[in-house]
């Protein structure tokens, strides 16, 4: 490795800091299956818990910085999980499209070296967490604040709350629990959002109650509008969001399955056969990750130059780009920004459709943008998929075991099933959200596949309690 290089420094400074970072140890030995599952439910009982818990000083902000990013990052606004997840996605990101653009090189089969890169991550990550807390709390909860002390009670509290949420999630990853803590706060935070869209007793502004099974119950008895149960205002749950939600979810699992199977035998292994898979959502819910975090930043980014330089709406420049109701100031009302967020529901949609189909073009564009450059950046092109293959000692019958060969061939399918699974991502995305969801589009897109996944991976655990060889021949330790 050359002196001076990128991944050459960052080695040098892993080296240096690692005896002095806090680590969640590996367990010695496997743990079953049942004790993890426990973990997993400790982890996310504690993350409830901070998700309820309020931060001392915080005063009530104009508006909401991060309604945009909320259920990517598993967040709750004025509480422990301010910033949830946010901080730990931004740097794994950051430093997967470094390693994937060759600007790191990292040689993954080599378990020191995937030790170091864990390291740099968790180092980038405890960066990210200082200047997000900085930044977040000057921004949103400064303005509000006349005592000096407590803003850094405050930045002290979001610092605070951001690492154990980083130690929950690698408490889970390095195999106390099942899966990553990531994904399953992500997880639980949307199916909290449809089950209080579904169940929730408290009061609404229509005079119903918040949710649609108890409004339906409400309405039944005499005490309610029997008429506003399929379709409600003020975005409030509907049975027509009801069965949508419903209907997505079929659509979701159903296109989950879609796949070509590509045959592949093992050259280790005399007779061992199986298939190798390229699903339809071949770069699974990635892109509409990163196309809802770049539409988050610059709604965030330009709702602050709005409070500063445009309050009152009356700059022209200003005014192209985004405008927001001064009564309610995280609306958008005008400029590039209204287009590139939903009308969510159908009696905002309708009021401007031409922003609704704007909308879902712009979701549909936007995603498969991300697609074929998540593609490119994180290792999933033919080229790379060609050479994990060759690396895991497994070849196509009837061509030659050569990088030129197997890549001609995944290319043929790759390419395709990128465009093609990022246009229904970005499309079922933008649809959900402006016909009105329970949980947001993005956010039924994200549980579904880290169901899917959970799925998966118990199955896998299971398998290996049955068939302990199996285990071996998968790499299990």
């Amino acid at each position: 490795m050359a002196e001076g290089t990128i991944t050459s420094i960052i080695r040098k400074a892993v080296f240096k800091a690692e005896p002095y970072l806090p680590q969640v140890p590996k367990p010695k030995k496997k743990i079953p299956l049942q004790v993890r599952l426990l973990w997993c439910g400790i982890a996310l009982l504690i993350y409830m818990i901070m998700g309820q818990t309020p931060l001392f000083g915080a005063t009530a902000p104009q508006f909401d910085f991060l309604a945009f990013a909320r259920v990517i990052f598993a967040s709750q606004q004025g509480t422990l999980v301010e910033l949830g997840i946010g901080p730990i996605v931004t740097a794994g990101l950051l430093m997967q499209l470094l390693r994937g653009s060759d600007i790191l090189k990292f040689d993954f089969k080599k378990p020191e070296e995937r030790g170091i890169f864990q390291t740099a991550t968790k180092m980038v990550t405890y960066i990210v967490i200082v200047a997000e807390s900085i930044v977040y709390a000057m921004a949103v909860y400064g303005p509000g604040i006349t005592e000096p002390y407590v803003l850094y009670v405050l930045i002290g509290q979001l610092m605070a709350a951001s690492i154990i949420i980083m130690f929950l999630d690698e408490l889970i990853q390095k195999g106390w629990g099942l899966g990553s803590g990531i994904s399953l706060f992500i997880m639980a935070g949307v199916a909290q959002q449809i089950l209080w869209s579904m169940f929730s007793p408290l009061p609404a502004g229509d005079g119903g109650m918040i949710g649609i099974i108890p409004y339906i119950v409400q309405s039944l008895t005499g005490s309610g509008d029997i008429t506003n149960v399929l379709f409600r205002s003020n975005q409030l749950p509907s049975i027509f969001g009801l069965f949508l939600t419903a209907g997505i979810l079929l659509i979701l699992v159903f296109t989950q399955g879609m796949k070509i199977e590509i045959p592949i035998v093992s050259t280790k292994y005399r007779g061992f056969s199986a298939v190798y898979p390229i699903k339809l959502m071949y770069v699974s819910n990635i892109p509409v990750i990163l196309a809802s975090a770049l539409t988050a930043n610059a709604v965030f980014i330009f709702q602050m130059l709005w409070a500063n330089m445009n309050p009152r709406n009356n700059n022209f420049f200003m005014n192209f780009i985004a405008q927001f109701d001064p009564t309610s100031p995280s609306t958008p009302v005008g400029g590039i920004i209204y287009y590139i967020t939903p009308p969510r529901g159908l009696d905002v949609a309708a009021l401007d459709p031409m922003r609704a189909v704007g909308y879902v073009l712009f979701m549909v564009g936007i995603v498969v943008v991300f697609g074929r450059l998540w593609v490119e950046l994180g290792g999933l092109s033919p080229k790379s998929a060609a050479q994990n293959l060759l690396d895991a000692d497994v070849q196509i019958p009837g061509f030659r075991r050569s990088n030129k060969p197997v890549e001609a061939l995944l290319n043929k399918y790759i390419p395709s099933v990128t465009i093609i699974g990022s246009m229904i991502l970005g499309l079922l995305a933008g649809v959900s959200d402006v016909l009105g969801v329970f949980g947001s589009g993005i956010g039924v897109l994200l549980m579904v596949d880290i169901l899917i996944n959970y799925y998966t991976q118990l199955v896998r655990e299971q398998v290996e309690v049955v068939m302990p060889r199996l285990g071996a021949l998968l790499g299990r330790k």
